[in-house]
């Protein structure tokens, strides 16, 4: 007898950090489960959540790649990749600010916390609004900086000064001399454009669950330096507030990258989910629709994962529509295991076998092909048992 045919089936993982990209991990994925389903509908639907990787998924799906050279966090030049996507509302741009201030990048990670600046992103957002650009998409995930987005902001024209009338240096460790803030030059293109920003981070931008407080350690910032450094973004919120005449500090996801989400919003921006966001631009609700399973994964799932992050968000629509989400992630915090499996038709891990960390990413996309192929004949024989159909697969 013939076996089950092939479910249609979604791949919509997220990056896997450090050793592919999402669309990667999905033609990994695919390669597997063509092993057992060669002639089998497989939609590709790459996923990120407005971190690293956001521009790489939203890309695959149509747009183009561009690169402009700006400040990084430490003040030194360097490359950062846009996208421009073309919309019947008009060229949308793309924006991955960890492309320009990255965690990752250790060249803008030399200058500590208290010197690095958000200057480049506004740099960029410069060149788009010369360019006619008036639609924005920015991913705020995997930042280094902690300015409060005054370097983006001095980029579009605020001007910071201390108590002698001289500009400050738009970083943490300038805005402690801030003593004025004059937005009257703040570009005016911003006020006709729409911004979007995406992040998963409900933070304020001050207190004890603010940017400095909640994610200043894991960028540098010492447990003694907590304090002062908040200070500083509280001093400087209260001054470019007043100037503008709006406020935000208090708001959700005001604390988002170092203080860049209340930056935005003073700017107009408005704040969404970036996994949401993502999903509707590669039509991850058309994909499902008639589909049988989807496969969904990230690099490394944990508690993290739980808080809307992009594969869950994967499993969420599809839970929805009636369609099984399997989890296949590099790695499963086994503390959270019991939570995923909640939310997911079967989680797994790379890789099957005893394998260090650095091997198992060298080799990240011949161990997912290899393990998607073992969940589809797992689903091959699931479907045969359940049909009546009995026999070993080929």
């Amino acid at each position: 007898m013939n076996r089950p045919p092939a479910p249609v089936i979604v791949v919509a993982p997220d990056k896997f950090k450090g050793s592919l990209s999402a669309p990667a991990v999905a033609a990994a994925v695919a390669q597997g489960l063509r092993r057992v389903w060669p002639d089998a509908e497989i939609r590709a639907c790459p996923v990120a959540d407005g971190g690293d990787g956001t521009l790489d998924a939203i890309l695959a799906c149509g747009g183009t790649r561009g690169t402009r050279e700006v400040s990084g966090a430490s003040g030194a030049r360097r490359s950062a990749d846009y996208g421009i996507v073309e919309t019947p509302l008009g060229p949308t741009a793309i924006i991955e600010v960890a492309q320009i201030v990255a965690l990752i990048d250790a060249a803008g990670t030399t200058s500590p916390v208290s010197r690095r600046t958000t200057r480049g992103v506004g740099e960029l957002v410069e060149a788009l609004l010369d360019q006619g650009v008036r639609r924005f998409l920015v991913g705020l995930g995997g930042s280094s900086t902690n300015d409060g987005g005054a370097g983006m902001l001095a980029a579009l024209g605020v001007r910071l000064i201390d108590a002698d009338g001289a500009e400050v240096a738009p970083t943490p460790e300038g805005l402690a001399a801030l003593a004025q803030v004059d937005a009257a030059s703040l570009d005016t293109r911003l006020a006709q454009s729409d911004i979007t920003i995406m992040s998963d981070v409900d933070n304020p931008l001050c207190g004890a669950r603010g940017a400095t407080a909640i994610f200043g350690p894991q960028k540098g910032v010492r447990d003694e330096e907590v304090p002062s450094i908040d200070a500083t973004l509280a001093r400087w919120a209260g001054m470019i507030e007043r100037a503008l005449g709006r406020e935000a500090a208090a708001t959700p996801g005001a604390g988002a990258a170092g203080g860049l989400g209340f930056a935005f919003k003073l700017a107009g921006g408005r704040l969404r989910s970036g996994a949401e966001v993502v999903a509707e631009i590669v039509g991850l609700d058309r994909a499902l629709a008639g589909a049988g399973w989807a496969i969904t994964g990230e690099g490394r799932s944990d508690a993290q994962t739980l808080l809307r992050k992009a594969p869950f968000v994967v499993a969420e629509k599809a839970r929805a529509r009636g369609v099984p989400a399997t989890l296949l992630s590099g790695a499963i915090d086994a503390a959270a295991l019991r939570e995923l499996d909640r939310h997911f038709s079967g989680c797994f891990a790379l890789p099957a076998g005893p394998a260090s960390r650095d091997d198992s990413m060298s080799r990240a996309a011949s161990l997912l092909a290899d393990r998607a192929e073992a969940l589809a004949r797992l689903w091959s024989a699931a479907s045969q048992a359940a049909s009546g159909v009995m026999h070993a697969p080929g």
